[in-house]
């Protein structure tokens, strides 16, 4: 199969396993099974790359600083949009250079996906209407009031309705996983789980 670019948006506040557990699944996926096909990004079927405003360093959840290895002018061509949560995306819900860019973004990308709260940046984009979605577990009624047009589901860990939303923190594990066996299938999406020593 050909690579994908999935590129994974990157902000202050960030949740940091919102970001790096995805990051994980998708950079660490190999056609191939074994150990050592991880010691090359040959049968690599993901690029991964973060994306942020600028590359100036952003500070994530709990203090933890992240240089982005693009900004928003200078990123490469995004297959498949990772918008992961954290408190921060409360002051982008009002950030219309962040949600310009995340509808551009989306409207060129295969796949679009959240993880936590990053589908109320999906949802203020206006790329949840007539769509259900779900979010961190605390922020189930504040996805309902935005009064975006999403329809919320309150008890799933990831759901797909055409853009793909999973609920808090480590579910995004989840959400990768799923996409790696969509597009790879199960025998590889397993394999992955077994090389990081991931239950699904």
């Amino acid at each position: 199969m050909e690579t994908l670019n999935v590129g994974i948006l990157l902000f202050d506040n960030v949740e940091v396993l919102d970001f790096a557990g995805p990051f994980e699944v998708f950079s660490r996926t190999r056609l191939q099974p074994g150990v050592e096909a991880r010691r090359s990004e040959e049968g690599a079927p993901f690029q991964v790359f973060t994306v942020a405003r600028t590359r100036d360093p952003i500070t994530a959840t709990g203090g933890l600083t992240v240089v982005p290895r693009h900004g928003f002018a200078d990123a490469p061509r995004i297959d498949l949009l990772v918008v992961p949560g954290g408190f921060g995306t409360r002051r982008l819900l009002n950030d219309e250079e962040t949600l310009g860019w995340i509808r551009r973004t989306a409207a060129a990308a295969r796949q679009v996906t959240s993880v936590c709260t990053g589908s109320l940046l999906l949802a203020k984009a206006g790329l949840l209407e007539g769509r259900r979605a779900t979010t961190h577990w605390a922020s189930l009624d504040l996805l309902g009031s935005l009064d975006a047009g999403v329809t919320v589901e309150r008890t799933s860990r990831v759901v797909d309705d055409g853009v793909i939303t999973s609920a808090g923190v480590a579910s995004g594990m989840d959400m990768a996983f799923y996409i790696v066996e969509t597009l790879c299938g199960r025998a590889v999406a397993d394999e992955t789980a077994r090389y990081i020593e991931y239950r699904r």
